[in-house]
Order: C-alpha cells, then structure tokens, then sequence
C-alpha cells in the first residue's frame, strides 16, 4: 500500500471489528482531536484522522494488555498499513514499550483517555450534550478518582504535557474538537 487507504476504507475496518456503539464513538472522537491537532500543527489530517480511527479496533476482540494494540498492528500490516502508521498504533499503549518520538504520535496519546473522560463527563449532563459541557467541569472530575475510574489521569497530564500545553488548554482544544463531531458521537 503507497497510499493510506480512504475513511471509508478504515471505518469498514474499524466496524468489522468492533461491534460496540461506545468504542466505535470512541474512535470517532479520537478522530476528531487528531484531525483538530493535525489542523493545529499544519499536518495532513487525513493520516492524523485514520490512526485515531483505528488506535483500538482491535480492543474489542483483544481486549488484555498482552494482545492490543500488538494484533490490531499484525492485522495492519497483513493489510499493507506502512510501519509509521503501526509504529503511532503501537505508541499509544505505555505497556508496548514502543516510545512516543514524532508529533502523530504523541497527539495520539495525549488525546486518547482524555476523549474518554469528556465523554463521561458530557454523559453525567442532564442535557448530554457536548454544547453544555464546561471546561472547568472537565478538570473538577479528574480529580475524582471514583468518577470514569478506568480513564488514566497520569496519561491525560504527561500527554498534554508532552505536547507543550497546558492541561487547561489541552482540555478546552479537545472539548472544542469533540464539540465538531457531537451529532456522531451522540453527544
């Protein structure tokens, strides 16, 4: 493969493995903020916008740590996905071991839980809506360890920092990225 294949192409993929409605929003707000971060940095947000699509199309099926994103990458490749594309994949999971070296992939984790939390925390509005959600509101339900206790906080704080922003502003970005796509994600 010379080219990355179209959206379409990926979201095919990204629905023959993953059945759940919640991971399939989740790859869609992924998408969102890489697209936004791509736009941010001057970079083609087509690339920015597969590899948020497909970071966890594997999670469903390979759910362990010692499975994902390692099959989701095998799979990539069998497909002719180039080896910086599985490289950003594999870079989003700390337990990888794969460092986290050029901007792609370091978007990449600094957005994947935090799409998670502001989920969650638009999911607790009466409204559920994305257009209600404060950003202050964000950054007060992140330290409530209780609240969406499996969204990693160390992740959300090192990957905006390893960004160069501040958590505020990283924060607000993503909100602002989301906000883009609320019809799609439901939210």
């Amino acid at each position: 493969m010379s080219e990355l294949p179209s959206r379409e192409d990926a979201i095919a993929l990204l629905h023959e493995y993953t059945q759940g409605p919640g991971l399939r929003k989740h790859a869609l707000a992924v998408e969102a903020a890489m697209r936004a971060h791509a736009r941010r940095l001057g970079a083609d947000e087509h690339p920015y916008g597969l590899v948020g699509l497909l970071h966890d199309f594997d999670y469903e099926r390979w759910p362990s740590l010692d499975d994902h994103p390692v099959r989701g990458s095998e799979i990539l490749l069998s497909l002719g996905y180039p080896d910086w594309f599985r490289r950003a994949i594999l870079s989003h999971g700390n337990h990888t071991g794969v460092p986290r070296v050029t901007d792609l992939e370091k978007c990449l984790f600094a957005v994947d839980e935090l799409c998670g939390l502001v989920t969650a925390c638009t999911l607790v509005l009466p409204s559920k809506s994305l257009a209600d959600l404060k950003y202050e509101s964000v950054r007060k339900r992140m330290k409530d360890k209780a609240f969406a206790r499996s969204v990693n906080r160390d992740d959300i704080v090192d990957g905006a920092a390893a960004l160069g922003m501040g958590l505020e502003e990283h924060i607000a970005f993503v909100v602002d990225a989301m906000r883009g796509e609320a019809v799609a994600l439901g939210l």
